[in-house]
């Protein structure tokens, strides 16, 4: 790890953990899971405080919902331990691609790589 790493460390958060919240961790945080994507889930020793290392960029939709509850002390089991139950038609999580490449483009718009023609809308011009 380089100094301009260890600089960058200690005052980001949205690239991994900063210096000061591994530290904490490293002394006060009990792991009690990961996700499919890879985040790291802690607690410390009375379970008053639930946080997650995510692995990557930092960003909230990334953490599926079973964990999700977790962390807001929704449910008090870990989903390690204790599934949730999913219904047939539930879809599996993905997180929020808004503002990326992979956002949803509806027909028409001007972000698709091939928009669709339009033949019922006829622009308006002065004259």
């Amino acid at each position: 790890m380089g100094i301009l790493t260890t600089l960058l460390r200690s005052v980001t958060w949205w690239n991994g953990q900063t210096l000061n919240t591994q530290f904490y961790t490293w002394r006060k945080g009990v792991k009690v899971g990961e996700d499919a994507q890879g985040n790291v889930f802690y607690r410390n020793r009375d379970d008053s405080r639930r946080w997650v290392i995510f692995n990557g960029e930092s960003e909230a939709t990334r953490v599926d919902p079973d964990w999700h509850g977790w962390l807001h002390h929704t449910y008090r089991e870990v989903p390690t331990e204790r599934p949730l139950p999913h219904k047939s038609w539930q879809k599996p999580h993905q997180e929020n691609l808004t503002g990326t490449a992979l956002a949803y483009a509806p027909a028409g718009s001007i972000r698709r790589a091939a928009p669709t023609e339009r033949r019922d809308y006829e622009a308006w011009s002065p004259e």
